[in-house]
């Protein structure tokens, strides 16, 4: 079959979204990976998809490796490529797949951030953070600076806003951090939770994960608590009327604009409470997820229902935690014991 990239790229990501049923995120990153390659073919003048070899994906691999990439975004990258030509093949477009002894990079296991339980409690009780940093400028007396008032969901047209609204956002950021935590779902979960997956009386809630698979997961009282009074006294205030035609009017957490809040947002309003503790370099929300996880083993969770709860397709995945525990019990042991 005669090549064409771009109608390989299209029907590829038509897999993707339907066939392989993987999220709107990985899609992008997969044909991102791949529009990387084809670069790299047509830069090096190495012809087209239908001629490439083994030869050639370890060449790419080799250039972005001497370059500095990671092994996990080498890992990733080399997943995509797989995906790509076992898709070709399949629907007919090469005879055979390059990718097939294409090695992959052995990864180092990292272990994850993880908050210990009195940092946890700071960084939940830290109402300060909750607010917007051109109210804690006003409060001080200081002038807020340019970067203050473009910062990401307080634009310079917000300022004016009622007190409501600042009391609104701190609620919500408080619900969004009480349920990262007892949950340890992912950001992309927690923003595509509507009100209508919430059970306040059951305390559990219903989230959408890698692939689109749902799953049921609970949370304690004090989730329950901070979900009912965002939802009691706080997110009504941060509807639109400009949305009301719009799936963003389902969703459980808003931004100051009515839409549904997004990934950056949740990130920026983690890591400003992380950055705030002062004793830890740990930054965005996936430290919440990592910490839930790592608590969950402290105190005695079955490794099988921690890897339900996280979600995890892989039970290898979840035991990374389970290191985790080892060191901080290590570490206890040896401050503790007399004889360590």
């Amino acid at each position: 079959m005669r090549e064409n990239a771009e109608s390989w790229l299209v029907g590829f990501e038509r897999f993707l979204s339907l066939e392989r049923n993987v999220s709107a995120n990985t899609a992008r990153a997969y044909l991102g990976d791949v529009k990387h390659f084809q670069s790299f073919l047509q830069t090096h003048d190495r012809g087209a998809f239908t001629t490439v070899s083994l030869t050639d994906l370890r060449g790419w691999l080799a250039v972005q490796q001497t370059s500095g990439v990671s092994r996990t975004t080498l890992a990733r990258r080399q997943s995509s490529i797989r995906r790509f030509f076992g898709w070709a093949k399949r629907e007919g477009f090469i005879e055979l797949d390059p990718s097939l002894r294409l090695q992959s990079p052995k990864l180092d296991k990292k272990l994850p951030p993880v908050l210990r339980a009195d940092q946890m409690t700071r960084l939940i009780n830290d109402q300060e953070q909750a607010q917007p940093r051109t109210q804690k400028l006003a409060k001080e007396g200081q002038k807020p600076t340019p970067r203050a008032l473009n910062a990401v969901d307080h634009s310079p047209a917000e300022q004016q806003a009622p007190s409501e609204t600042d009391r609104a956002v701190a609620l919500r950021d408080q619900a969004m951090i009480e349920l990262l935590y007892a949950t340890g779902i992912r950001v992309g979960e927690l923003v595509g939770i509507d009100i209508d997956d919430v059970d306040l009386e059951r305390c559990v809630v219903k989230v959408t994960g890698k692939g689109n698979k749902q799953r049921t997961v609970p949370f304690g009282l004090p989730a329950r608590d901070a979900i009912g009074d965002w939802l009691a006294r706080g997110r009504q205030f941060l509807i639109s009327e400009r949305n009301s035609e719009s799936s963003d009017r389902f969703a459980l957490f808003l931004g100051k604009r009515g839409k549904r809040v997004n990934q950056r947002q949740v990130r920026e309003v983690v890591s400003r409470r992380l950055e705030h503790l002062g004793d830890t370099s740990a930054r965005g929300p996936h430290v919440l997820r990592h910490t839930a996880a790592t608590h969950l083993l402290d105190g005695g969770a079955d490794l099988r229902a921690v890897q339900e709860l996280l979600g995890h397709s892989s039970l290898a995945t979840t035991q990374l935690y389970t290191h985790v525990s080892i060191d901080r019990l290590r570490q206890s042991f040896s401050q503790a014991h007399p004889r360590a």
